[in-house]
């Protein structure tokens, strides 16, 4: 039995914001736009999508407010900055392993091994 807690899938939104993080801190306009910019602007999350998301992800563990500033004379006092967690990254790699393996899966449908393995050729 596997002592390993299993995540279920992320929503885009989650991915997206918890892979803004992995690289570092940010406050909630830098993830906007790190969001933007990984997606190749392809995802544009408003405020509501990101705060809410963010709501969520606080209550569940992903994410914590931390208490570093980038800068303290140059940077706005209100501004929150968000980290992500150890569960936050045992999430994230959870749901990057999915995406493997439905990668893996759709190769071998593609090069015709799959169906050998049903009966059908």
């Amino acid at each position: 039995m596997s002592t390993a807690k299993t995540y279920a899938p992320l929503t885009p939104a989650v991915l997206y914001i918890l892979m803004a993080l992995a690289g570092s801190e940010k406050h909630g306009y830098a993830i906007m736009k790190q969001v933007e910019a990984d997606s190749e602007g392809k995802v544009s999350m408003g405020p509501g999508t990101l705060y809410g998301s963010l709501k969520r992800m606080l209550e569940s563990g992903l994410v914590a407010e931390s208490d570093k500033r980038i800068d303290p004379d140059m940077d706005d006092q209100r501004r929150i900055y968000y980290m992500i967690t150890s569960s936050g990254k045992q999430a994230l790699e959870a749901e990057l392993e999915r995406y493997r393996r439905v990668v893996r899966l759709t190769k071998r449908h593609a090069s015709g091994a799959s169906l050998a393995a049903y009966g059908t050729n």
